[in-house]
């Protein structure tokens, strides 16, 4: 069995798009894959992001927003920032580490009615499953 890739998902807070594209690459990577996520001002777990991934039977509930790590960050093979502020701010990292940038929208800054914001929520959740998915398919 081959090591698995190690993969660093990054964002402000932590508290929704990172922490759903870490759950769908655990889910889809079926142990070939290492996931993390990070945030560069960490905040807390989105119970509208944990409710969107529940729809897909993936379960993030036992997540939690965590710090970006540099040390953690240079141990990946892949960084994926998915927000504009994380792509600013991260550091540069070794050449071995490949880095991906996903401008995603933060779907915690719609105000609107829980079911607009779920819709939103919903949107990107379904962004990021197809990105991590072609991302599946094209790592070694």
């Amino acid at each position: 069995m081959r090591t698995p890739i190690k993969v660093l998902f990054v964002c402000t807070g932590n508290s929704a798009r990172s922490q759903m594209a870490e759950g769908f690459a655990r889910h889809f990577g079926g142990g070939q894959v290492e996931a993390h996520s990070a945030g560069v001002e960490p905040s807390r777990m989105n119970p509208f992001a944990v409710a969107v991934m529940r729809e897909k039977g993936i379960d993030i509930s036992g997540q939690y927003s965590k710090a970006f790590d540099e040390t953690l960050a240079r141990r990946m093979d892949l960084v994926v920032t998915v927000c504009g502020h994380a792509n600013e701010t991260c550091p540069v990292l070794p050449p071995e580490v490949k880095r991906l940038h996903w401008p995603l929208e933060d779907p915690a800054a719609l105000q609107g009615t829980d079911t607009e914001v779920l819709t939103k929520f919903r949107e990107i959740r379904d962004q990021i499953e197809a990105r991590i998915v072609g991302l599946l398919q094209v790592l070694p």
